[in-house]
């Protein structure tokens, strides 16, 4: 029996662990792995390669993904569906196992729906999933945007300036809060709680009143004002219809 195994959406810690652990396990139990290269543009495309013990190893404690990754929505390219179905069956797959985050596994799910045996793993740095508490990645996410936090406040506090950290997380503000209240920042702005920018200066102003000369900001790439708007660099949004 073959399952197929892709990687798709941004890179994080823990991928090639995940491919490395999928094939020990599959192959100890008799199937064969057949890697699906860059997402599900490989499986549109059917580009693949065979995956055995040799190709493995060594990746575990390598970053990114020895697959490659995109951003391809199938279904948002011409006859993508009819394709990756047509490959599916054509690759005699039983299984394919899709490792990545919201966009990736919404594809898997309406994969599913569509008679294809798919099983997801949660990949995403935003920990934006729901049915898990913590996604791979977020972990590591989180602590690199700590350190930065611990980072700033010596510049900070020598210039005397207020600054402002922006951190991922597009409709989730785990990142910031967690990284927030970590780094020990005075404001966090996320996306679930519009901003008041009046509230945010008197918030600053109290502290610095008390004496304090410099303040630490951590927002959210997500994060709206309260009149719903959001600062965008350019209105241009990618495959599965965000915001780049």
């Amino acid at each position: 029996m073959r399952i197929g195994i892709l990687t798709g959406g941004g890179d994080c810690p823990g991928l090639n662990p995940v491919i490395r652990a999928v094939v020990r396990k599959a192959m100890n139990d008799g199937f064969e792995v057949i890697g699906i290269k860059n997402g599900w543009k490989g499986l549109i495309e059917n580009d693949t390669i065979t995956l055995n013990l040799d190709s493995i190893s060594g990746i575990l404690p390598k970053g990114g993904t020895i697959l490659g990754t995109s951003r391809t929505n199938p279904y948002k390219k011409e006859g993508g569906l009819e394709k990756v179905k047509a490959n599916f069956k054509a690759l005699d797959l039983c299984a394919l196992i899709a490792v990545g985050g919201e966009d990736t596994l919404g594809v898997a799910t309406k994969l599913v729906k569509e008679g294809l045996n798919v099983v997801g793993v949660p990949k995403t740095i935003d920990n934006d999933l729901s049915a898990t508490d913590y996604t791979f990645g977020f972990d590591t996410a989180l602590n690199i945007a700590t350190e930065c936090i611990d980072r700033l406040h010596t510049t900070a506090e020598s210039h005397h300036r207020i600054m402002v950290a922006e951190v991922m997380g597009r409709h989730a503000g785990w990142i910031a809060l967690e990284a927030g209240i970590a780094g020990g920042a005075d404001v966090v702005l996320i996306p679930e709680f519009p901003i008041d920018i009046e509230e945010v200066c008197a918030l600053i102003k109290k502290r610095h009143q008390r004496g304090k000369t410099f303040s630490i900001v951590v927002v959210s790439e997500g994060a709206r004002f309260k009149e719903g708007t959001m600062v965008l660099q350019e209105q241009k949004i990618d495959e599965f219809g965000h915001v780049r």
